[in-house]
């Protein structure tokens, strides 16, 4: 016999733990294992073999190649003769045979066979590892899943262990990070979140402990990068992954994958903002109709207008050139509507540069905001000491200013923008139209 059986005969004769090892070892693959020496006999054949087959290693060790049994007859000798070329081709060579199982049936397997050599360097036979074709498809589907994952997908992917570290990072991920694709490997996700960790922390506990979620969740986060932080909102779905090599589900980690959908988010809220505060619009002007005062109205208009928009609103009237007095405010320190200033008709010690003056220049809109001492800042212009944003716009009506109205913001909303000094401009109007209906002609 060749070197390949001689072996075999050796590793089988050794008495106690080494036959049972190999034979352990060749019983306990997950693929099919067969092994010929260099005549074509067939000298070891595992379970898995068995299992596809039907044929037992005892009736399949000792054969000549697989005709009569394991193959068609005008299938075996090119199936035998493509195998045996793996013996002096080099590495390893892959295959797909039509094989025949002991009951009749046909089945396609994938194989990949290389040339065993003996001691003294010579052909001694040759192993065949062999799965079913649809098996080694799923196998080679997965593979090519991960792989694409990695490295095409158009969503974030982080794989992240059982001990809530990024293990394994794709590009779009690390991009959406701000960070390389290696920088994230190992480190927790606090070091790069700074608001937000642990809710991401949270489900992916969850994750591992209850199994996959049913619907994807919508995290904001807040990270940390070199430009300084930013907020995004992240549409994440969570898979819980398990070794399928254990008896009992071992988890591995999560499967963590995510887009940006924070301009969605911020556009739909702000969507809904605009819709709520023109509802608001217009309920203001179906109260102020009903008010025979039109000071009343005015303020009925503005208590409207605040609701999400601003925390107060002051309404000065034009009393003399250059001159303002104080005539509807919200109340400082609580919330409740706006009412008339007691006393007022003292004209207010606004500086040169005030923007409430500025925008009766202007005859429009001016827009300000504090530095970093707020306080100082909302007391020289005579507002409320939380004021750190403001918009100040000229009511104007036929022509004529009949004073300005003020909305003013906490440090802790943003300045005004956009819209909403679109919404600001809207609100006055109505404040003028409504004050145009009182006493005095106004200033031109």
């Amino acid at each position: 016999m060749s070197a390949f059986t001689g072996s075999a005969s050796e590793t089988a004769s050794v008495p106690g733990a080494g036959a049972d090892l190999l034979a352990a070892l060749l019983d306990g693959m997950d693929a099919a294992l067969c092994a010929f020496d260099a005549d074509g006999t067939v000298t070891h054949w595992n379970r898995e073999a068995e299992r596809i087959l039907g044929w037992s290693a005892g009736e399949a060790v000792g054969r000549h190649g697989f005709e009569g049994w394991a193959a068609r007859s005008a299938d075996a000798q090119e199936t035998l003769g493509r195998l045996m070329g793996a013996m002096k081709g080099p590495g390893r060579q892959v295959h797909e045979l039509a094989l025949l199982r002991k009951d009749g049936g046909r089945v396609l397997v994938r194989s990949q066979a290389a040339g065993v050599r003996g001691a003294d360097g010579t052909p001694a036979g040759v192993y065949c590892a062999f799965s079913e074709v649809h098996v080694q498809l799923d196998l080679e589907r997965s593979v090519a899943l991960s792989e694409a994952l990695f490295e095409d997908a158009s969503w974030g992917v982080v794989l992240v262990d059982a001990d809530l570290r990024p293990a394994m990072v794709n590009g779009h991920a690390a991009r959406a990070f701000g960070t390389g694709r290696t920088a994230l490997l190992g480190r927790p996700l606090g070091d790069v979140v700074v608001h937000g960790a642990e809710e991401l922390e949270g489900a992916l506990q969850h994750v591992l402990a209850e199994g996959t979620p049913p619907a994807p969740a919508e995290v904001w986060v807040t990270l940390r990068t070199s430009t300084g932080e930013r907020r995004r909102c992240w549409r994440s779905g969570f898979l819980r992954l398990s070794s399928p090599m254990a008896e009992e589900p071992v988890p591995l980690g999560v499967a963590w994958l995510f887009q940006d959908v924070t301009e969605e988010r911020l556009a739909a809220r702000e969507a809904d903002r605009l819709r709520f505060r023109w509802s608001q619009l217009h309920r203001a002007g179906a109260a102020a109709a009903e008010c025979e005062d039109p000071a009343e109205a005015a303020a009925v208009l503005l208590d409207f207008a605040l609701a999400g928009f601003a925390d107060h609103a002051l309404l000065d009237r034009v009393a003399g050139e250059r001159r303002l007095t104080r005539a509807l405010t919200t109340p400082v320190g609580a919330p409740g509507p706006s009412s008339p200033v007691v006393g007022g008709g003292i004209p207010l010690r606004y500086g040169p540069r005030h923007p409430a003056l500025q925008a009766w220049d202007r005859v429009g809109t001016v827009r300000a905001s504090a530095g970093r001492t707020a306080e100082v800042w909302a007391e020289a212009h005579q507002w409320p000491g939380d004021a750190a944003h403001a918009v100040c716009v000229a009511l104007r009506s036929r022509g004529r200013t009949l004073g300005v109205v003020t909305f003013l913001r906490a440090a802790c909303r943003r300045p005004f923008e956009g819209e909403e000094v679109v919404f600001a401009e809207s609100v006055a109007a109505r404040v003028a139209a409504a004050l145009d209906l009182g006493e005095g002609p106004g200033v031109k």
